[in-house]
């Protein structure tokens, strides 16, 4: 079947608005663009001329263009269909089949645009009670089992609808901000020339040129911040929080009777030696990435760069910073 008109027995004009074909002498002739058939061949097709064209194209068989309508609507009856030619919109009807069938259209319809909605509803709901029950665990947690229970029985309902599914919002918009790097930055620019503090932060012999090219917007500050904001490591590492605290507290703080208290200490003490470890791992990044230098291309090199490919990265880059001090 044919997607487009051919022209035969005119000229095709491109004006832009309405008509595209310029009659012929046997402009009165019927001839199907979609099959090619004409008149003579099916006396008995029905004819149709559905658009603005003229000459031989403007007729066309009634049921090739069914056909052909059907495939550029693609299941949809409601799509729009242009005449390919002169772009003449089809006048496409349909035969009344009673006030129920409309009716049944109408619900069809209204259902095909409100499905979206109760499905987006749906989801936050269900994430919504899904928040509830991990701030209803997340309080049995740090309070206790018991006392937590307890607390949530004689609060008011509707208090804690409201300040549940906070606890797991607050934890993911607390780990969004990046202390660490904060931190790092204030040690870099404060504390470097201290040299006591070098046997706990290493400073490394970093050139000032290098080093702000390091640390540029354009550089390695973008990529740790693109690692620390990867969306599921932050929900992992928030939600996880309040379990990996509630055991830091009962291993190191035994001796403390109050369970928030001790959940509260865990916490902190988690948190704190994560950033310490996060924050020397991003200095050792930065020394390693500042100090790294380019050799020149030579048959022993290449060997040495060829032969780092089959191992880790990390073991890669300290093999070959060592082989350049020697080389330099």
């Amino acid at each position: 079947m044919s997607g487009e008109k051919v022209v035969s027995g005119g000229q095709a004009t491109n004006d832009g608005s309405s008509q595209a074909l310029q009659p012929t002498d046997d402009s009165n002739a019927k001839s199907c663009w979609v099959c090619f058939a004409t008149e003579a061949d099916d006396r008995l097709a029905a004819w149709v001329q559905p658009c603005k064209c003229i000459g031989t194209t403007k007729w066309v068989h009634q049921s090739c263009l069914q056909r052909w309508v059907d495939e550029k609507q693609r299941g949809n009856i409601t799509r729009k269909v242009l005449c390919p030619q002169c772009k003449a919109e089809y006048i496409v009807v349909f035969p009344s089949m009673g006030a129920f069938v409309a009716l049944l259209d109408a619900m069809e319809e209204i259902t095909h645009k409100i499905s979206p909605f109760v499905a987006g509803g749906v989801l936050l709901g269900s994430i919504y009670w899904i928040a509830i029950t991990y701030g209803a665990v997340t309080v049995m947690q740090v309070v206790g089992h018991r006392e937590g229970l307890e607390m949530m029985e004689s609060a008011d309902p509707l208090v804690l609808l409201v300040l549940l599914p906070t606890i797991p919002v607050t934890l993911i918009s607390a780990k969004m901000y990046n202390w660490e790097d904060s931190v790092l930055l204030f040690l870099r620019k404060y504390c470097a020339k201290i040299p006591a503090l070098s046997y706990i932060l290493p400073f490394g012999n970093v050139d000032n040129d290098r080093g702000a090219i390091v640390t540029g917007p354009t550089n390695n500050q973008n990529q740790n911040q693109n690692s620390h904001l990867s969306p599921t490591r932050i929900f992992c590492s928030a939600l996880l929080l309040p379990t990996i605290s509630t055991i830091i507290g009962k291993i190191f703080f035994r001796s403390i009777q109050n369970n928030i208290h001790r959940t509260l200490l865990g916490g902190l003490t988690y948190i704190t030696i994560k950033g310490a470890l996060k924050i020397y791992h991003k200095q050792m990044l930065y020394i390693r990435h500042s100090s790294r230098k380019i050799l020149d291309y030579t048959e022993s090199n290449l060997k040495l760069y060829k032969s780092q490919g089959t191992s880790t990265t990390t073991d890669a880059v300290s093999s070959a910073r060592d082989d350049a001090d020697q080389l330099f």
